[in-house]
């Protein structure tokens, strides 16, 4: 539709409201400031995330390890009680070895001792490791006495203890004393000739009394 300006005046033109530039600008900095922080927060969890994941596989690693040392310590553990097995095997055949090859030397050791003690006999002897029990007769106590302190000067034993001395009530018209003794077996060391060892036994273990016991009276 057409207008005719019958006043004929000039009609003034709109002016333009200014733009207010001063509320942007706080805006502006506002979201500038929630993106650097998003990407510091973006940049934190990464890297606190490649840490984790470093620290994990870590512990990965150290399980293994640790998986490992325990079946290396069940292995030692292992080689221990074979080891244990193997010494007292060892420990075991020497000392048999040790008994064997001193059992003729205790029988000589003894055989001496007797050979050299009147009126005293043995009837029996039990070795027990390096314990020795003794059983004999004898024609008086102090045939007991001597062959004790025979015993106690060849050097091959130690804590020679009498256990037993009593009057043999069976026997009938001697007097004959049994007794019951112990000692400990301590050979002497390699190089060392005891009294014994120097004079070679010529009587058996179980000797008869070289002169008659003395009657009852």
């Amino acid at each position: 539709m057409i207008r005719i300006n019958l006043l004929g005046q000039i009609r003034p033109k709109a002016s333009r409201r200014p733009v207010d530039t001063g509320a942007a600008i706080p805006a502006l900095f506002v979201g500038a400031g929630v993106v650097l922080g998003v990407l510091v927060l973006g940049f934190l969890y990464f890297s606190w995330q490649r840490q984790l994941n470093a620290e994990n596989s870590r512990i990965k690693v150290l399980q293994a390890q640790k998986t490992d040392l325990e079946n290396i310590k069940q292995q030692v553990e292992s080689f221990d009680k074979q080891k244990q097995v193997l010494q007292q095997r060892v420990a075991t055949i020497e000392q048999l070895q040790r008994d064997r090859t001193g059992g003729q030397d205790l029988l000589d050791m003894v055989a001496n001792t007797v050979s050299r003690t009147e009126n005293l006999w043995l009837t029996t002897m039990t070795r027990k490791g390096t314990n020795l029990a003794i059983e004999g007769s004898s024609a008086s106590i102090n045939a007991v006495a001597n062959f004790i302190t025979a015993l106690k000067r060849s050097g091959y034993f130690q804590k020679v203890e009498i256990k037993e001395t009593k009057q043999d009530d069976k026997s009938t018209g001697v007097q004959t004393f049994n007794f019951q003794l112990s000692a400990e077996i301590t050979p002497p060391q390699a190089g060392v000739t005891t009294p014994a060892q120097a004079k070679p036994a010529t009587t058996p273990v179980k000797a008869a009394p070289s002169t008659a016991p003395a009657k009852k009276g």
